[in-house]
């Protein structure tokens, strides 16, 4: 039987990204995002639901988001796959868990100049298991008008 973990995930930046190093050395970069649904209730009224996504990044795109300075309020296209950690909270001693999306690919959806970005958005950058890179633009700019593309239709 064949198996798919994956979340693809439309949001705004809710804190600053937390850039932080693990025991090995490798970076990893924290943050949440909020996705939002508009509703309307049983009595008509329009209705907003907010959830909250804990999102961690690994290596590579932890370092290009610091790079591209990416901060709250930005918004955000992000995929990855979910993982569930537990631990017990040295306080009450109580056990504690976790789901957050574990970051492969995000893409800059913010226009270059708002909430302070000074990037040019609409590029997306990947991390594979295998390879640390960043990958080419999400979409292809349209061919100029009068190119011929030899297509037969």
């Amino acid at each position: 039987m064949a198996y798919l973990n994956k979340v693809m995930l439309i949001g705004n930046i809710g804190k600053d990204p937390v850039i932080s190093a693990s025991a090995t050395g490798r970076k990893r970069v924290s943050f949440s995002l909020a996705t939002s649904r508009r509703y309307r209730d049983n009595n008509g009224e329009q209705k907003e639901q907010t959830d909250w996504h804990n999102i961690v990044g690994w290596g590579k795109i932890a370092d290009t988001m610091e790079t591209l300075g990416v901060h709250k309020g930005m918004t955000l296209y992000v995929e990855g796959s979910l993982t569930n950690r537990s631990w017990t909270d040295q306080t009450t001693g109580q056990k504690r868990y976790s789901t957050e999306v574990n970051l492969d690919t995000f893409q800059l959806l913010t226009p270059r100049g708002q909430n302070g970005g000074n990037f040019q958005g609409g590029n997306s950058y990947s991390q594979s298991n295998n390879f640390n890179q960043a990958s080419a633009p999400a979409y292809d700019t349209p061919a100029p008008e009068g190119v011929d593309d030899d297509l037969p239709f």
